[in-house]
């Protein structure tokens, strides 16, 4: 058998991955990022505004300015978010020693390319929240 350069050997990885697998690690991206939390955090780096949820583009946020935009979030989820998004490369956490501390957080180019879909998520489930409301009760007046 062949050796493979480290390059081909990531080609070759990622014909491999198949998220239809039992196995496959894409499986667990695609758990991480269907997160609500996720979702939201990458819409707030990304620049979405909160009432429109047209892009400003990127920005830099403190973490406080995270936690007060994502209502109902609470402080250890939010840090296990982040930390988990830091950890799979899609932001970057820039601690600045001033009194207190400064903690901020902005998406890579990764995370950035990744908030082009979760925006168009939040959009759709935005835009069509009436109807899918209008489903759930005549299906539940029918299950009755």
């Amino acid at each position: 058998m062949t050796t493979m350069r480290a390059v081909q050997q990531q080609v070759h990885a990622k014909e491999d991955y198949d998220a239809f697998l039992a196995v496959c690690p894409s499986r667990q991206l695609l758990d991480r990022i269907s997160n609500k939390w996720v979702v939201l955090i990458l819409c707030a780096l990304g620049g979405a505004s909160p009432q429109t949820g047209a892009s400003e583009g990127p920005r830099t946020m403190r973490y406080s300015e995270l936690s007060r935009l994502l209502a109902g979030v609470s402080q250890k989820m939010l840090t296990q978010t982040l930390r988990s998004l830091e950890r799979d490369g899609l932001l970057t956490r820039t601690v600045t020693p001033t009194v207190p501390v400064t903690v901020s957080y902005r998406l890579t180019d990764l995370g950035l390319s990744l908030h082009h879909l979760t925006r168009e998520i939040r959009n759709w489930a935005q835009a069509h929240m009436g109807e899918v409301l209008a489903h759930r009760d005549d299906y539940d007046a029918v299950a009755s």
